[in-house]
């Protein structure tokens, strides 16, 4: 019946990806940066794996070129999160049956290389959010193509009533996105995290002065910056999502890391 209904509906399988946070104790600045560096260097040597080709490696964890990083950024700590703080984004080719089910097979008997890492002692602790991409969101692969790169990402993490998710991710595709694109933000990905009903992620592409500019377009709306030009949708979107959320909803600014495949520069 499930799949009568997918095929119904001409959605086909959707993207499965991961967003991981992780954060360093004590607050060494540097930890972040040796992190990110390690991560996108052992990632780049998997790019000529082929998507089947997986294994579990001592030291390194599971090698798959189907568990793809797409992102990798620094926490711009000002903007809200806690100091310090690194992000990544992976994209699991092929979906629930490619890159998901890789990820699940190294607990296959609990093996003993997964207790072993080659930076065991440099995170200290760390939250994982599987996401399902919906209706809007652009395939990673053929961002990845394109070598679209942008200096800032904006990301959201929304709580939403219980089995609202994806009405409230279809309300920020009719009208959130369109607001953001007019002032210089790519939808990057709206996602439904999964494994649960009540949260949201969205991510978009900018730049400083973008970014600046949808806070003045705001601060000008309130009647607070009477040298910027308002833009009163803002404002009507914020009504809009508060039909849906049912928790905190909270936006913050992400830094790709130098090398890694969102990143403008290379090191």
């Amino acid at each position: 019946m499930t799949k009568h209904l997918l095929k119904s509906k001409g959605w086909p399988m959707r993207g499965i990806y991961l967003l991981e946070e992780v954060y360093f104790h004590p607050m060494t600045s540097r930890a972040p940066r040796d992190y990110l560096q390690w991560l996108v260097d052992y990632k780049k040597e998997d790019e000529a794996r082929e998507d089947s080709a997986a294994e579990l490696t001592s030291g390194l964890s599971v090698r798959s070129r189907a568990i793809d990083l797409i992102g990798a950024f620094y926490a711009i700590g000002i903007s809200g999160h806690e100091q310090f703080k690194a992000v990544t984004l992976w994209d699991c080719h092929g979906g629930w049956d490619g890159g998901w089910r890789q990820m699940l097979d190294i607990y296959d008997g609990v093996k003993p290389e997964l207790f072993l890492s080659s930076i065991d002692g440099l995170r200290h602790k760390a939250f994982s959010r599987p996401m399902g991409a919906v209706e809007g969101t652009p395939d990673l692969q053929d961002v990845r193509r394109e070598k679209y790169t942008a200096p800032f990402f904006l990301h959201e993490i929304a709580h939403v009533r219980p089995g609202a998710a994806l009405d409230y991710l279809a309300a920020v595709r009719e009208e959130r996105a369109p607001i953001l694109a007019d002032h210089g933000h790519r939808l990057i990905g709206l996602y439904e995290v999964l494994l649960s009903d009540s949260e949201v992620v969205t991510f978009w592409g900018t730049d400083m002065d973008s970014h600046i500019e949808v806070q003045r377009a705001y601060d000008a709306a309130v009647g607070l910056d009477a040298g910027a030009t308002a833009d009163p949708r803002i404002l009507d979107w914020r009504k809009t999502s508060r039909q849906y959320l049912d928790g905190p909803w909270r936006e913050t600014l992400l830094a790709p890391f130098p090398g890694s495949v969102l990143a403008p520069t290379q090191p």
